[in-house]
């Protein structure tokens, strides 16, 4: 029997809850349409995460072309070649970056030339026009030049490339191949050749900078376990195993990054959704509680009125999680397209289950969180209170308030630890979102209370109306100053950093700064270079003396020692690397001395002081004082760390990491580095044409290139951005919407109360357009005067630059989002204005 009671009593509340709901059906399809957006942007972040990771984990052999590598940076030892050796290499290459000329057309470009000895790859293919080109490159004896190379510089197969001393024909374009993406392809353009070329190109000379590479096809190989045996070993001599399972983790943990950046958007964006459930069903319900006072005179109990309401939110977020969620599944199929320059492989899209329900289940939960305290109203009314017309029945016990308000802080944190996999950094999102809000609705606080205090009296009764509608019963001040107001901050935040990251990348046209750089100059060649500098009228800048040296013990412990010794704390690369060092008698202005004093000019008989960079110091566990032998070239130095500096490594200088005084490495076998400033990019590519035939080993960088493709970089990263932020900033026009129109009701008896009292219907709409034009401004101000103290505290302490903010926001989304509240608002006004005042008060009867 009670069974049969408690189903009758559920079916009861359904049809309550569908009768009251239908006649306001408009209204809870406004509610849904709030948090449709931020469900369907985090549900296809998701849906595209998942299918990323399962591609990656698909597609590991064909992303690396192998099972597994070994590979270094200087010829390999003769313990690697015996591992080499017993594991059977099939296929090798050597690859470097060098400059490259077309004869053809004069044409020079810093290009990575990847020579290949065998039948690599083993997975996945060398994507090539014409298609036989990548298969039969290595028999016919032709380069494959990156196909958007030949396309700038109007070169076609059967024309010929220059790499040093070869000139080789061109045989095909090269699309894609393992190895290489995007964007590293368009930083230095990938070039093959045959193997078998490569003594031809006379290249790879002292101090230039190379890596050799050997592959291997066994798919039975257990791979950890071969990691675990061998990879010690290799790290001693300066090799590293990578297998395609390390490769996928890799790109797994690289776009995991990036996933939670962009979840952490689309969050956003269903939390600005939620303020708009949170206000409209505060509307709503405080229009509902005559019903509710009626329903409870009537004998239904608090429970049931309560549950009548649930009953509707509950329906909202689960429909406004099913639509969300097929928005969401279809939005993932145009993720591969927009993330296409930083994508490694061809995305497959496959449908699961799990973002979905997770959809779905954050579409009713999300909702009911944040209509909770609305909802109280419900549950605790008083009937008569209400008939009477008083409105003390609002207020919620405090108790209840403050035990929802954490539950939802709470939801917020967990949520964000799941995305971010970090509870301290979970910890610093939720409150930075609670520090926001909070600054938020305290300037629409203050706002409104500074009206009071200082109300213009003398001013006109239009724009006196239109202030005092800002605290009017039912006013929408404070969720609309949230909603415009954190939209603007997202995307004004977006516009400053990217200046912010420009400003890094920018050349100033000065003298002082190089914009041609020239590496692996031979000490041969320096004089020869010296002077054809000076035929151009150019002036040398930099010429810095580069010595390769390895460390050979520190602190009186040989580095094969240290490695063996497990209690040692320090990180080995620094054993395994091979420095590139240089010596001067003073510090640049990049450099700022920690610890210790700088000698700049060693003493004949005394002790040599060097200085070390603060990374080191912390890797290699070194303070001022200690002692480190160094290995330069077979030659034993012994030297003492005489001072520790922290370097500016984004500035343009050319920075070391450790610095040795003048007066003890001169007679080394060095190479160099030059740079210079050529005026203009036809001064520069002139330059470029001469010095790669005279000098074919030295490799130029242009910095005008390489920032031209920074910045191209840039706007592709924050195009992404500004894709995933226009979810927050569309979710914050549909609250507005939600909330400009569920004040409807209230604002049309006050306009016909106006027009009965004599009012024009001119200024009715002044009143309004006023209204929004307070509200509009205040939001939008308000959002981008904090987004410049955001973004001036990510220059000062994350980017260390100085800010200059774009005029952008001031001059674009300030008025425009201001017109855009101003048009919602004055929409709803038409009916009013249209209708005689008896007719519209007839219907609100």
């Amino acid at each position: 029997m009670s069974n049969i009671n408690t189903k009758a009593n559920f079916q009861w509340l359904l049809k309550m809850a569908w009768r009251d709901g239908k006649a306001s059906l408009s209204r809870l399809m406004l509610f849904m349409a709030s948090i449709i957006l931020g469900i369907a942007a985090v549900v296809s972040i998701q849906l595209f995460s998942d299918n990323l990771k399962q591609n990656i984990k698909q597609q590991s052999k064909a992303l690396m072309g192998a099972d597994f590598i070994i590979d270094s940076k200087q010829e390999t030892s003769e313990k690697v070649n015996h591992i080499i050796d017993s594991l059977g290499a099939d296929a090798s290459e050597v690859n470097f970056v060098s400059m490259a000329a077309f004869p053809k057309n004069n044409g020079t470009k810093l290009v990575k030339v990847r020579a290949i000895e065998g039948a690599f790859p083993f997975y996945g293919t060398i994507a090539t026009t014409p298609e036989n080109a990548g298969a039969n490159y290595q028999k016919i004896g032709g380069a494959l030049v990156d196909a958007t190379l030949l396309l700038q510089y109007n070169i076609t197969a059967g024309d010929s490339i220059k790499l040093g001393e070869l000139t080789i024909p061109i045989i095909g374009a090269l699309k894609s191949i393992p190895g290489s993406t995007a964007i590293s392809s368009s930083v230095a353009p990938t070039v093959l050749i045959p193997f078998r070329f490569l003594e031809q190109t006379q290249l790879l000379q002292a101090g230039s900078r190379k890596e050799y590479q050997y592959f291997f096809k066994d798919s039975e190989m257990d791979l950890d376990s071969l990691t675990k045996k061998i990879n010690p070993i290799l790290e001693a001599e300066n090799a590293d195993l990578d297998t395609h399972i390390s490769t996928s983790k890799r790109l797994g943990r690289k776009y995991d990054n990036v996933s939670r950046f962009l979840n952490l958007v689309a969050f956003i964006a269903l939390l600005l959704g939620c303020i708009g459930i949170a206000s409209s069903v505060h509307i709503y319900i405080k229009e509902k509680l005559k019903n509710v006072a009626v329903l409870k005179c009537l004998g239904a109990s608090r429970k049931q009125t309560f549950f009548i309401y649930l009953l509707q939110i509950i329906s909202i977020g689960f429909i406004g999680g099913l639509i969300g969620s097929a928005i969401g599944t279809a939005l993932q199929y145009a993720f591969p397209y927009i993330l296409q320059d930083f994508l490694p492989f061809s995305v497959d899209i496959a449908i699961t289950i799990w973002p979905i329900i997770m959809g779905v289940t954050l579409g009713v939960l999300m909702s009911v969180l944040f209509a909770l305290l609305p909802l109280l109203g419900t549950w605790y009314v008083s009937p008569l209170e209400v008939l009477r017309g008083s409105e003390d029945n609002l207020q919620k016990p405090k108790t209840a308030r403050i035990a929802v308000l954490l539950t939802i802080l709470l939801f917020i944190f967990l949520f964000s630890f799941w995305i971010l996999k970090d509870a301290l950094n979970g910890l610093f999102f939720t409150l930075g979102i609670l520090i926001t809000f909070a600054i938020m609705a305290g300037v629409a606080s203050v706002f409104i209370k500074l009206i009071k205090k200082f109300f213009p009296s003398s001013w006109g009764y239009t724009q006196r109306q239109s202030l005092l509608n800002l605290f009017r019963p039912n006013n929408q001040t404070m969720v609309l100053v949230l909603a415009i107001g954190l939209g603007t901050f997202l995307i004004s935040t977006l516009y400053f950093t990217k200046d912010i990251l420009l400003a890094k990348t920018s050349i100033e046209n000065k003298k002082s700064d190089a914009n041609i750089i020239l590496m692996d100059v031979q000490s041969k060649q320096e004089t020869a270079l010296l002077d054809s500098f000076k035929s151009k009228g150019l002036e040398v800048i930099d010429n810095i003396p580069i010595i390769t040296m390895r460390m050979q013990s520190i602190r009186g412990k040989s580095v094969n020692e240290i490695r063996k010794d497990t209690t040692i704390k320090m990180r080995k690369w620094v054993l395994n690397r091979e420095f590139r060092v240089t010596y001067r008698d003073a510090l640049n202005n990049t450099e700022e001395l920690l610890e210790g004093d700088w000698v700049g000019k060693a003493e004949q008989g005394k002790p040599i002081y060097i200085s070390i960079t603060d990374y080191i110091a912390k890797d290699a566990n070194l303070k001022v004082g200690d002692a480190v032998v160094f290995n330069i070239q077979g030659v034993l130095m012994e030297t003492i760390i005489g001072s520790i500096r922290k370097v500016d490594w984004s500035s343009m200088k050319i920075n070391f990491s450790i610095l040795f005084p003048t007066g003890v490495l001169e007679n080394a076998p060095k190479f160099n580095v030059m740079t210079t400033y050529v005026p203009n990019k036809e001064g520069s590519a002139a330059l470029q044409r001469d010095l790669v035939q005279q000098f074919p080993n030295v490799t130029i960088l242009d910095l005008r290139q390489v920032f031209t493709l920074v910045e191209g970089i840039l706007d592709k990263v924050s195009w992404v951005i500004n894709f995933m932020a226009f979810f927050s900033i569309l979710t914050g026009f549909i609250v507005l919407i939600g909330s400009v129109r569920n004040s409807k009701y209230q604002r049309i008896k006050e306009s016909v109360l106006l027009r009965t009292l004599g009012a024009k219907s001119k200024q009715i709409l002044q009143i309004t357009a006023l209204e929004y034009v307070y509200l509009g401004l205040l939001g939008s101000l308000t959002g981008i005067l904090l987004s410049l103290i955001g973004s001036q505290l990510l220059a000062t302490f994350l980017f260390k630059e100085p800010f200059v903010p774009s005029v952008i926001p001031f001059l674009v989304f300030l008025p425009g989002i201001t017109l855009l509240v101003v048009l919602i608002g004055l929409s709803n006004m038409r009916s009013v204005l249209r209708s005689p005042p008896l007719e519209v008060l007839r219907k609100e009867v």
